[in-house]
């Protein structure tokens, strides 16, 4: 596939694209938000998003360059349907910090109780009055960050919460008002039995969350838990029970009400997070935050990964930008077939066959050829002229959609 990368000279990027995708959403105005908070009490030994523990007191610096960069990306969004803030814990801002936001984002965007609007937290910063501010500010769904109920496996992934921290604060944010509350969860960690997992699924449930995401865990270079592998201190559990952890959560979450809406999601009906099938549709959202991605306008672009070149350099409001995808239609079908064969809803042949006849005609047959194959081996099914991963292919998800876009190159 071409590099369509275009590296800009420092002072260029920010003034270039980020005016430029401004102005060519303005006649199809973007309706997703994504906001980076990049601020954490710990780092997280297998984790590899941008974040960093603060020794040097700027939540309200950084609140104060996000609300500017917010400000200068307003023009381009319609009424949002969903606005996600992650991390790093953004529970960490203090609650100030928070109203400041909260009013920023009122006086510049559409809001509405239609809004889905999510704000991801860390058990041990759950704060009864900080949920109060949230909820106030339109916050009607949490996402919590529990990866196991047990503390020798918290201990394995380093993280700092204990694990009745989190039924506590699931108590809070219910009681604050805050509807929808979802669970992250991880498996396939080191001495992890099935038994366990089991026991993690289980407690989820009984919790009563509506939305549970379970994640293999994955070894990701430059993080401390690579390193510890690369050192023998840890060793990844058998490929076997690995994948018998990923059909017991398909049983056990089905059996209990739960669809699987994606592969690694699911969801109790109606209870689907909107803001990541926006992100697995293909659909477009505008970023704000250090390292935060965007889809807008054709446009796929990433704010600096670094808070110092965050907050000291700006152009009109707008982030410095450290890569830009030009758009490119090629690569936009393949992307959707690679993140729209997770979902359960699965992909329309027919818009797939009229797509690649614009983008790559001389590769239909190839396509169809692929999609034949692949539902001859049983990764693949196809009903009403809809493709999905069949049970078998739910295992090799990622194999299935590479090997279909490599029929398009």
């Amino acid at each position: 596939m071409p590099d369509n990368t275009v590296q800009l000279p420092f002072r260029q990027r920010p003034a270039v694209y980020a005016d430029a995708i401004v102005r060519r959403c303005r006649s199809d105005l973007v309706r997703s938000l994504y906001i980076h908070v990049p601020f954490c009490n710990h780092k997280c030994h297998y984790c590899d998003f941008y974040s960093l523990v603060d020794t040097q007191g700027r939540f309200e610096a950084f609140t104060a360059r996000l609300i500017r960069e917010l400000g200068a990306l307003a023009p381009a969004a319609g009424p949002l349907r969903t606005l996600f803030v992650g991390g790093g814990t953004p529970t960490l801002l203090p609650i100030d910090c928070w109203k400041h936001l909260l009013g920023c984002l009122h006086g510049c965007f559409q809001l509405s109780h239609d809004t889905e609007f999510t704000v991801e937290c860390n058990p041990e910063t759950a704060e009864a009055a900080l949920f109060e501010v949230l909820v106030a500010g339109g916050v009607n769904r949490i996402s919590l960050g529990a990866q196991s109920f047990h503390l020798q496996h918290l201990a394995t992934l380093d993280r700092v919460h204990r694990p009745e921290s989190l039924p506590r604060a699931l108590e809070m944010a219910r009681a604050a008002g805050i509807k929808r509350r979802s669970v992250d969860l991880i498996y396939a960690i080191p001495g992890q039995t099935l038994e366990e997992w089991r026991a993690d699924l289980q407690q989820a449930i009984d919790l009563g969350t509506d939305h549970l995401s379970c994640y293999n865990l994955t070894y990701e270079p430059r993080t401390a838990l690579t390193a510890r592998l690369e050192r023998g201190l840890v060793r990844p559990i058998e490929e076997e029970l690995e994948v018998a952890m990923f059909e017991l959560a398909g049983t056990l979450l089905e059996d209990a009400g739960f669809v699987r809406y994606e592969v690694s999601n699911y969801a109790r009906p109606g209870q689907e997070c909107r803001h990541n099938l926006a992100y697995w549709r293909q659909e477009e959202w505008l970023a704000a935050g250090p390292s935060a991605s965007g889809h807008a306008g054709g446009f796929r672009w990433k704010n600096t990964p670094h808070l110092d070149t965050y907050l000291s350099h700006e152009i009109e409001g707008f982030a410095p930008v450290v890569d830009v995808e030009e758009p490119d239609a090629g690569r936009a079908l393949r992307e959707r077939i690679m993140t729209g064969l997770r979902l359960r809803e699965g992909l329309d042949r027919a818009d797939l066959q009229a797509r690649i006849e614009c983008v790559c005609p001389q590769k239909c047959g190839d396509f169809e050829a692929r999609v034949t194959d692949l539902i001859a081996r049983g990764w693949l099914v196809e009903e009403a002229s809809v493709i999905r991963l069949g049970a078998r292919g739910i295992l090799f998800a990622d194999g299935a959609a590479s090997e279909l876009m490599l029929s398009l190159v």
